[in-house]
């Protein structure tokens, strides 16, 4: 039988305020999200724009505080000068990055209208592949500027007479990545100088504006720190984020390694921490960079052969490969196939939220959070219909409860080990050693006088006995364990069927001088509520 779980939170143990950026989403034109889920003018409940409202709606009443946008890799060639204007003088462009025909029907006016119907913050990226300083001066003259000059007042006759007022721009996107068009990977400092003038050019033009630097793509790339630091140094005065971008992949079957993977988030975060901070001493200067870690997310993925000779961490090589055969395709947005991750619906609710309360636990330096998918965990959808997946509950859960302050969450649960193991050459991961089956962090909402203790039970097979101590809470009671366990892997809420997974309320529970007494399921998704 398993032992005894231990949890302990107080007050006076607090990380740092979280963020409403926190728990925001990400979109880039891949596949069909966007030429379909998000825009299709046949759709029977498409607007003026050609958007699906089926879609808007069921996002704005998630309330999703902000959205990444428009990508991802595909920024780093597009043009968004050829997106504006009337739609038939548009230039339809190759998108090499996805190998895409991209037709520009959704264009910078209409990623900017669209999130402003969803009623979310835009996150805007900017091409700092192939683009230049000006263009990057250019976007934000016309997107925030109020009028009298060429750019505002080319948005005013394009539709949209007042300033979109974006607060966000990220300068370029995993720039360190030799994937990347217009790569710096081999220049981080000429990238750091480039975002340095480009920074220093947009925020003369909006002072009330927020720029990203980018860092790396991932913790196996070979210049991990250096590269950050390299880039980092040259324009640490004028950002105020470094974004970060991180995939964790387990073997069929591991869920040990997978929802063990938000260690490695964790050792990631805190490198970069440790990075900006060396570099902030550097400069002698007070200020404190934070880290956007606005590209996230786990899979399951089957061990792939490895290249002897490719260096252990070396993600280079594999990017210098071209096919011939290769053809570039045109997303029709009526013709949406019914692509789902794979695996279940609960796989994806522990896989995503223990790398969410890993950066709950960083809350301090970890402002901004952009699930790769999150819409679509928010609002999964086919060609016809939009539905709640077992996603959307949990996500939803955090949106709602994690707010406030996060607090330490003292962990005290058996432990298992983790070797090391590698997916391919460039998903190498170290083993871990004494990894609590008991996964945690909490948020205190003080103005609404409420504690929320979130735990994931790791363990395949054992129903952990849990106790949290709250006693540091004077007057604080429970009022809800909310639920949500695996019972079949492969199981999956659709149109029609959106109980399959859904969240219940465990009302077997104990409370008495400030210790709640509770059972935690085998691979488990739990939401302790206390309330004075």
């Amino acid at each position: 039988m398993a032992k005894n779980a231990k949890i302990t939170v107080h007050p006076e143990f607090t990380i740092g305020e979280i963020s409403p950026r926190l728990f925001s989403a990400f979109l880039e034109p891949i596949g069909t999200i966007v030429n379909g889920t998000m825009f299709n003018p046949k759709h029977p409940t498409a607007d003026e724009y050609g958007f699906r409202t089926d879609f808007i709606n069921a996002l704005k009443e998630s309330g999703v505080p902000a959205v990444r946008l428009p990508g991802g890799n595909f920024v780093s060639a597009w043009q968004w000068k050829d997106s504006i204007g009337p739609i038939s003088g548009r230039k339809v462009a190759l998108d090499p990055a996805w190998h895409q025909y991209y037709t520009n029907e959704v264009g910078h006016d209409e990623y900017l209208r669209w999130a402003e119907k969803v009623g979310t913050e835009t996150l805007y990226t900017i091409n700092m592949g192939t683009g230049t300083i000006q263009d990057a001066m250019d976007l934000v003259e016309y997107t925030n500027h109020k009028g009298g000059t060429y750019w505002s007042d080319l948005r005013k006759k394009n539709g949209h007479e007042d300033p979109y007022g974006v607060k966000m721009f990220y300068l370029g996107n995993e720039m360190d990545g030799p994937w990347q068009l217009g790569s710096w990977s081999s220049n981080p400092a000429g990238y750091g100088s480039k975002v340095l003038e480009t920074s220093k050019a947009i925020k003369w033009i909006d002072e009330t504006i927020e720029t990203a630097v980018c860092g790396s793509s991932a913790p196996f790339m070979e210049g991990f720190p250096s590269w950050d630091e390299a880039a980092l140094d040259k324009c640490y005065d004028v950002v105020d984020y470094v974004s970060v971008h991180h995939y964790h992949s387990a073997p069929p079957g591991d869920y040990k390694a997978l929802l063990g993977g938000s260690l490695y988030y964790e050792d990631f975060i805190n490198n970069e921490v440790a990075m900006i901070d060396y570099v902030a001493s550097k400069h002698r200067s007070p200020k404190k960079v934070m880290i956007s870690f606005d590209e996230y997310g786990a899979m399951i993925r089957p061990n792939q052969p490895l290249n002897p000779g490719y260096g252990r961490y070396n993600m280079a090589r594999n990017h210098y490969k071209f096919d011939p055969e290769r053809t570039y395709i045109l997303h029709d947005p009526d013709n949406m196939p019914d692509r789902r991750f794979p695996g279940g619906d609960m796989i994806h609710v522990l896989s995503m939220t223990s790398i969410q309360l890993a950066l709950l636990r960083h809350a301090d330096r970890v402002k901004i959070g952009c699930m790769t998918g999150g819409l679509g965990a928010l609002a999964a959808s086919d060609h016809d219909h939009i539905w709640k997946s077992g996603s959307h509950y949990a996500f939803m859960h955090l949106l709602k409860y994690a707010r406030g302050t996060s607090l330490e969450t003292k962990v005290d649960s058996e432990t298992y080990d983790m070797p090391g193991y590698a997916i391919e050459d460039t998903s190498q991961y170290t083993g871990k050693e004494g990894v609590n089956y008991i996964d945690s962090a909490s948020a205190w909402d003080k103005e609404n006088n409420r504690l929320t203790v979130f735990v994931i039970n790791r363990s395949e097979d054992s129903e952990y006995p849990l106790t949290v101590d709250i006693k540091g809470f004077e007057g604080y009671k429970p009022v809800s364990h909310i639920e949500m366990a695996l019972t079949d892997p492969e199981a999956q809420n659709s149109f029609g069927h959106e109980d399959v997974i859904k969240p219940g309320e465990n009302t077997e529970h104990t409370f008495e001088d400030g210790l709640f007494n509770a059972h935690v399921k085998p691979l488990s998704w739990n939401v302790l509520v206390f309330e004075a």
